[in-house]
């Protein structure tokens, strides 16, 4: 199995929301914000063939499917299809993923699905032979969402991925799209059943896998964001988020299980390490992917 990390669409947010209750005196030494105290994010997917015998997609990015008033609003640079660019530069096609797995619904995570944006055109999906993989919690919450995160979700988006006759909803620790190769973890403090996708890695130790790869989301957006303490204003519950972050950093500094970012806008992968003081951090930092290992 290769590896490789996929760039779609980045955004500049105000730097505020993205760091929660920490102030900017602390946070712009991490991430440095342009005069309207935005900052740069990316949208970045992974890529990875074969796995379970087919060419798995995890997200998709924001996309390109936002008329031109909401592309300004939500911060996105780029009026094409950054991710299509970007699979085509690694070899392949939308039209070559088996599996598109979503940690949640909302739009910079999920709007890659859709085809760009065009003038009195409806939006389309796009990965014509994928099955989409959303966890039950998520999918609920997309087709129900709160007066808070109504904003977050694509509104045509549940209904295009149910006639798809694609769509498995997950509920435990596999899915039968990728069986025992991913393991899925949730979390509850971003949004209901964000899902979390552990691709395990070879040692086994006793009944654990070790040496994997965990796929962030929206739990960890980034390297700042690995302290424990430090949350986003567009979390749900801080409180909840933080006590999930401890105990599954905790579990996967054991397990060697590195952390790959969406949103960080330098740093696709990362050695997670704990110091005396049991502060997280990150080392072996690498900034993309390409046709990469899982154990290099």
């Amino acid at each position: 199995m290769k590896l490789w990390s996929i760039l779609g669409n980045s955004q500049k947010l105000d730097g505020g929301a993205m760091f929660g209750n920490a102030p900017r005196a602390m946070w712009q030494q991490w991430i440095a914000p342009d005069e309207l105290n935005r900052i740069p994010l990316a949208c970045r997917a992974l890529l990875a063939s074969p796995l379970n015998g087919k060419t798995v997609l995890f997200e998709t990015g924001i996309g390109a499917f936002f008329e031109p008033k909401l592309r300004e609003r939500y911060g996105i640079q780029e009026d094409r299809h950054v991710l299509l660019d970007s699979l085509k530069q690694a070899g392949f096609s939308h039209e070559d993923i088996d599996v598109v797995v979503l940690s949640h619904l909302h739009f910079d995570h999920a709007g890659g699905l859709l085809s760009e944006w065009q003038e009195g055109v409806a939006p389309s999906l796009l990965f014509p032979k994928a099955a989409y993989l959303v966890s039950r919690a998520c999918w609920e919450r997309a087709k129900d969402p709160h007066p808070r995160d109504r904003a977050s979700f694509i509104a045509e988006l549940p209904g295009l991925l149910e006639a798809s006759g694609r769509l498995e909803i997950v509920d435990g620790l596999h899915s039968h799209a990728l069986g025992d190769t991913v393991r899925f973890h949730y979390s509850q403090g971003h949004t209901p059943g964000l899902m979390l996708a552990e691709i395990l890695g070879p040692e086994r130790i006793g009944n654990e896998a070790h040496g994997g790869l965990l796929f962030c989301a929206d739990l960890i957006p980034g390297r700042p964001w690995v302290h424990v303490p430090i949350t986003m204003g567009y979390d749900r519950c801080a409180e909840v988020l933080i006590d999930e972050k401890q105990e599954l950093l905790t579990d996967l500094v054991a397990r060697n299980v590195h952390l790959y970012f969406t949103h960080d806008p330098e740093c696709a992968l990362a050695q997670i390490t704990r110091d005396a003081k049991g502060r997280f951090s990150t080392t072996h930092e690498v900034a993309e992917l390409q046709a990469r290992p899982l154990t290099a």
